[in-house]
């Protein structure tokens, strides 16, 4: 879906929440093989029988693509992604847990580039017991209107 949201139309605090995905074995060897981490955290239960968590957990980075892609509903035509910031992995998440992701909009800012501004958005990423297993901000460069 195509949308067209200028910086302006941006509300301090907005919130917006997904849909859940679960995390499946799968996407964690799939991922495993598109980035070369074969760590035993991500790919060896029985190491993992003996280490604090009990059990595999998904790479950050994996957690990381899975929540931006839940955020990623319409394609907004007069912005786009600027970069992330301050991404803290606060949580594992093992197979089989549900991430959804809330997204608030956190600050607003004109841009040094006449007609753009940037806005702050918070990503939080949740387990299925509502804990937060991730965070970062995302900054879009967003035409003004």
């Amino acid at each position: 879906m195509m949308v067209r949201k200028y910086f302006d139309d941006f509300v301090l605090e907005e919130t917006r929440e997904t849909y859940g995905r679960t995390i499946t074995e799968t996407d964690i060897v799939i991922h495993a093989g598109q980035t070369g981490d074969f760590f035993p955290h991500h790919m060896d239960a029985e190491w993992c029988k003996a280490q604090p968590f009990g059990q595999r957990m998904a790479h950050g980075t994996l957690i990381f693509s899975v929540a931006v892609g839940l955020t990623a509903g319409a394609i907004n035509e007069v912005a786009m992604t600027y970069g992330y910031e301050r991404l803290r992995f606060i949580k594992p998440v093992f197979i089989g847990d549900t991430i959804t992701v809330k997204v608030t909009i956190k600050d607003l800012k004109d841009h040094k580039k006449p007609g753009f501004g940037l806005v702050t958005e918070l990503v939080e990423a949740f387990n299925q017991r509502k804990e937060t297993v991730m965070v970062c901000e995302h900054i879009l460069l967003a035409q003004k209107k």
